[in-house]
């Protein structure tokens, strides 16, 4: 076709001048004189022929109908290449070296039927590139090397909504789609919605725990501050769109601050290492915190951590003790206040609990800095925790955290030193399933969004690194990097369709992030 617009082009001009205007001779015999002919083109009176340029020349006739560009040294197609050219219908542009293309190239030429950019380098194309090209009939880009990537999105969704025809041309990547046809994928054959942690909110303190839970009808947060000496509950404003000072309770060098809800009652249990470990309750005609409870101090000695559960209708909490003198602790809500209803064992230094129900049945794993991970299942007859095994393999695990995937149990453990690892539950024991290096890190906590499932692994001396789950491995793989200083806890909580991730600092700003959806195809 090509071929054939270069042979029209000698028929019925000739030049006035090597490289001047043209001049045409009508069937009357009348001697028209056309515009000027850029340089390195020929020109006749609706076509032209370019060979041997560099760039798109300027200042075409404006009555050209085609336009060829041949064998050239083109590598780029700028911005408005063609404007003034409202009659040109065929437009090719092949052979050349095309490597990039501007998003408003071809603005203008709304007359265009024909377009080839065939014989190039093209890998991709910018979005709504024939964007106003709605004489388009046919469009040829054989011969490049594009890749189907979401970049490319838009043109399959193009192909599917035009009048214009493709010639069948091959994807030179990516994997997914190397070598299929283009012509033969659907807009849904692309995944390209993708999700990161953007920062929201620098919150002007230090912290040690993070949690959020909802009362009433509202949704809140609350931090340990241990040098500060408070539990500090934050509310979402929904005018400033920030997170706001609601209350706070006064303690001493706070290592936990848990939120329970029973029965409409809003009680917070404050864990401290010193002046002993009490529970508060929202008074809410008074709209203030009431201490009603002390917790046992030859009991609870040094707390590191606090787990709340529902077992059958009963409310319980957990208390991890790491002294050498104190005791885990299990504590049962009675109607009117806590009491001690079990301790596990004495004197294990243990840093960290975790409620999870393996096979549909209530169970704790407690972390301790004196032995491996332990695991205990309620038994509903005795109503007592009993111990079933060990995880092992693992010492020094200073945390465990589950989560699941499609039906499967999945556990983190955290190390300060060494490898955290993740493990999966076969149905009668934990099995390693990837590790982490993980110098310094006190905290590996795995969160869900939507269909998202995260891991975030924070550390004392490096940035915090969040992993996303890939579902075709069945492990983690580098999502982002987040620079919170000496991460302690993380904890998502959402407001208005918006999901936001909360992230305690033990040596810098408590941090909140939002949880983003990008797509790429955009």
């Amino acid at each position: 076709e090509a071929g054939a617009f270069a042979q029209r082009l000698m028929n019925s001009c000739f030049p006035l001048t090597p490289r001047g205007s043209e001049a045409c001779i009508l069937a009357d015999g009348r001697r028209v004189r056309q515009a000027r002919c850029p340089a390195g083109c020929t020109c006749t009176k609706d076509n032209a022929l370019c060979e041997n340029v560099r760039s798109v020349p300027h200042a075409f006739p404006s009555d050209v109908v085609s336009l060829l560009f041949t064998a050239n040294t083109l590598d780029l197609i700028d911005e408005d290449s063609f404007m003034g050219l409202p009659h040109l219908e065929y437009l090719f542009i092949e052979n050349n070296q095309i490597a990039s293309i501007s998003p408003h190239a071809f603005r203008g030429l709304k007359a265009l039927i024909h377009l080839s950019l065939a014989y190039n380098n093209l890998e991709t194309l910018p979005r709504d590139v024939f964007k106003g090209m709605d004489a388009l009939t046919k469009v040829d880009l054989r011969g490049n090397n594009l890749i189907c990537d979401c970049k490319l999105k838009w043109l399959v969704e193009w192909m599917h909504h035009t009048n214009a025809t493709l010639d069948q041309i091959y994807c030179s990547g990516p994997p997914v789609h190397q070598g299929k046809k283009i012509n033969d994928l659907l807009p849904h054959s692309f995944d390209c919605i993708i999700a990161e942690f953007a920062s929201y909110q620098s919150l002007k303190f230090e912290s040690i725990s993070v949690g959020a839970f909802a009362f009433g009808e509202d949704q809140f947060v609350v931090f340990a501050q241990p040098f500060a000496g408070t539990c500090s509950f934050l509310e979402w404003d929904h005018v400033e769109m920030t997170f706001r000072t609601y209350d706070t309770i006064e303690s001493t060098s706070t290592v936990v601050c848990k939120p329970m809800v029973i029965d409409d009652h809003l009680f917070v249990i404050v864990a401290q290492l010193f002046g002993g470990s009490h529970i508060y309750k929202r008074d809410t005609s008074a709209n203030r915190f009431i201490k009603i409870q002390d917790i046992d101090i030859l009991k609870i000695r040094k707390p590191n951590d606090i787990e709340t559960f529902v077992i059958d209708g009963e409310s319980f909490f957990v208390i991890a003790d790491s002294s050498k003198a104190g005791s885990t602790t299990v504590y049962k809500w009675n109607g009117n206040g806590f009491y001690s209803h079990q301790s596990l064992h004495p004197w294990f230094r243990d840093t960290d609990v975790e409620y999870l129900e393996i096979s549909g049945k209530p169970h704790l794993i407690l972390s301790s800095s004196s032995q491996r991970p332990v695991v205990y299942q309620w038994n509903r007859s005795k109503k007592q925790f009993e111990r079933r095994t060990d995880i092992p393999d693992m010492e020094d695990v200073f945390s465990v955290k589950h989560f699941q995937v499609k039906g499967e149990l999945f556990i983190c453990l955290t190390r300060f030193i060494g490898d955290s690892k993740v493990m999966r539950w076969d149905g009668a024991m934990f099995k390693e399933v990837q590790t982490f290096p993980s110098r310094g890190s006190m905290v590996f906590q795995p969160v869900s969004v939507g269909n998202w499932q995260y891991s975030i692994l924070g550390s004392d001396y490096s940035l915090t690194q969040v992993y996303q789950w890939d579902a075709e491995t069945s492990q983690f793989v580098p999502s982002q990097e987040l620079n919170i200083q000496a991460p302690r806890a993380f904890s998502l909580v959402s407001i208005d369709s918006r999901v936001f991730l909360l992230a305690s600092s033990f040596k810098g700003k408590t941090q909140i992030y939002e949880h983003l959806m990008i797509d790429l195809s955009n």
